[in-house]
């Protein structure tokens, strides 16, 4: 699981996590096409798709380019799911009120990201306006949260193959930001570095409180969503 699952287990052991109010994610279907019965009955708008981005294998495991995977791996963990292998990914799923939500862990490499997004929008039938992207920026300070409903990626390369993939830069973005405390020349080893044990807590604020704009999302779209916590620190 993720790399801060040790700080978020200290913390459940004392008694402070609330248990989860939805019902606990499953496995996906393994199989390549189709989708499970469950989804088909879900009408497509409200079906939705969270992204996390990262680099699969051991050497970029708890690296602050892979903030976007430990986000839902955090949130997935929170609501007693597990997360299983499928096309470009691995997926995990579950029901928030009439809603479902579907967890996907491309596993394209950052670079190819888009082809893992598009197969899943595709495959279940779900509209742009729900999909959200979650992503790593150097700049924004460590732990702050920036949500965006569209625009360019910047020079973030996994967010620039999505919007290239899908044709189009409207679609929402949650940004948790790294920070940039590295010297001129070093931003590829600052990037694909991982996290101290003193970052790693500082983060988990920020960790903890995008579960609750994923639900906010799937609740009440991006705008609302922006409004609600864009103002925060």
């Amino acid at each position: 699981m993720s790399w801060l699952s040790d700080l978020f287990r200290r913390k459940r052991n004392d008694g402070s996590c609330k248990e989860p109010e939805n019902e606990p994610l499953h496995e996906s279907d393994d199989e390549s096409d189709g989708i499970g019965n469950e989804t088909e009955t879900t009408p497509p708008e409200m079906r939705f798709l969270i992204v996390g981005l990262g680099n699969i294998g051991a050497e970029y495991a708890g690296t602050r380019h892979n903030i976007g995977f430990a986000a839902v791996e955090h949130f997935v963990q929170q609501h007693n799911g597990t997360f299983a292998p499928d096309r470009y990914g691995d997926t995990a799923t579950f029901r928030h009120k009439n809603k479902m939500l579907t967890i996907l862990k491309p596993s394209t490499y950052m670079n190819l990201s888009g082809k893992a997004v598009r197969f899943h929008l595709d495959k279940l039938k779900i509209p742009l306006e729900n999909l959200l992207v979650i992503y790593d920026d150097k700049d924004l300070p460590l732990g702050q949260l920036r949500l965006r409903a569209q625009g360019s990626g910047g020079t973030h390369n996994g967010v620039n193959h999505i919007i290239t993939t899908l044709g189009t830069d409207r679609f929402a973005r949650l940004r948790i930001g790294i920070g940039n405390d590295f010297p001129k020349g070093m931003q590829i080893d600052f990037v694909l570095g991982r996290f101290t044990e003193e970052e790693k807590a500082a983060l988990r604020p920020a960790i903890e409180q995008c579960d609750e704009i994923l639900l906010s999302f799937a609740d009440q779209g991006i705008q609302k969503t922006m409004n609600l916590y864009n103002s925060r620190k």
